[in-house]
């Protein structure tokens, strides 16, 4: 009798429960958002070299950083409906993590330029033409809502992409807002220091989701456990199942925004059928914890895989007690089970 050397794909891939949006709403959302702000940047770069305001065209850099970030995600979503190829065999999902990454720390370097700019205000405010900044900041205020508004349209919550443009977007608005608010201080009061407070104040916002979307970034970039899931739950789940003695070699990852992905090697009893196991597990996984791209590797103690830098199970069994029985065994059947493979972002191009 052969062994059973299982490679489950658990491949039902509907994401639809975590998404209310498709990639086609985010991409739609991304380009109107685009075209507002870039329209707007372009009136204020012209109005600023008409009324020879330096507030105007500073005002018009932080938009052209907006932009940028818009268009970068813009270009990223493009990149990351392309198919996967023999040598991308993912796609390129994770240039959306990319772009997410570049726009978080753009938010921080601005923030940061922001907490410099403010303390040499601090130190020496000047003198600023409230009515003008006021005027100006209000019709960017105005911009700055539309395309958030557009935005969230989208999917901001599950999107690291999304939400790393949409970021980009709020602290300009939160920049809007607080110019206002600094405005009227030094037209009434002449408080020409509430520039500089409200602009820490604001930059202290923008550089902690900035932070957030930056440290997300990194971890899937760096293959981290999702924050959603908890692996020693996911083991010891797996390790409930009838006939399964240990787990082990296992890992769970983020591709992109909202497809997570399971390798496992489960030991089992001589005697269980490891298709019964191999159903139950990807069943589990995808109710329990929302994880459709599974593959699982069924082992019984005629094959034994040593485990080597990677995470192990709360009931995992030592390697070395299965040691003699891996040489035993150097040919083996290698039955698979196919499951279909049906991924959200294959689903929605053939919708197109």
């Amino acid at each position: 009798m052969g062994l059973h050397h299982h490679h489950g794909h658990g491949h039902g891939h509907d994401h639809s429960h975590g998404h209310h949006h498709g990639k086609g709403a985010n991409k739609q959302a991304l380009l109107f958002s685009l075209i507002i702000i870039t329209a707007f940047l372009i009136v204020e770069v012209i109005g600023g070299f008409l009324t020879n305001s330096l507030a105007l065209l500073s005002d018009a850099g932080h938009m052209l950083s907006d932009a940028s970030a818009l268009l970068l995600s813009l270009i990223a979503m493009i990149f990351a409906s392309r198919p996967p190829s023999p040598q991308k065999t993912y796609g390129f999902y994770r240039f959306e993590i990319l772009a997410a990454l570049f726009n978080g720390v753009t938010l921080v370097l601005i923030s940061l330029y922001i907490f410099w700019e403010a303390y040499e205000r601090l130190l020496a405010p000047p003198e600023v033409s409230s009515l003008s900044m006021m005027g100006i900041a209000f019709v960017g205020l105005l911009a700055n809502i539309a395309a958030a508004y557009v935005l969230m349209r989208g999917d901001i919550k599950n999107n690291l992409n999304m939400r790393s443009a949409f970021l980009h977007v709020l602290g300009d608005m939160l920049g809007s807002v607080g110019a206002i608010v600094a405005g009227f201080l030094m037209w009434k009061f002449g408080w020409y220091i509430a520039d500089p407070i409200i602009s820490i104040v604001v930059a202290i916002l923008i550089i902690t989701s900035a932070w957030r979307v930056t440290k997300d970034s990194v971890n899937i970039l760096m293959e981290g456990t999702p924050s959603s899931i908890d692996t020693t739950q996911v083991s010891s789940a797996l390790g409930e199942i009838a006939g399964v003695q240990s787990v082990h070699d296992l890992h769970v990852w983020t591709v992109t925004s909202g497809f997570d992905s399971l390798t496992c090697h489960l030991h089992v009893d001589d005697d269980v059928s490891s298709y019964q196991v191999l159903r139950e597990a990807l069943e589990m996984l995808k109710k329990r914890f929302g994880i459709t791209h599974s593959t699982i590797q069924i082992e019984n103690s005629a094959l034994f895989h040593a485990e080597m830098m990677c995470q192990s199970g709360p009931n995992h069994v030592d390697a070395r007690d299965h040691h003699e029985h891996s040489h035993e065994h150097h040919d083996h059947d290698h039955d698979h089970e196919h499951h279909h493979h049906d991924h959200p972002h294959e689903q929605e191009d053939s919708h197109k």
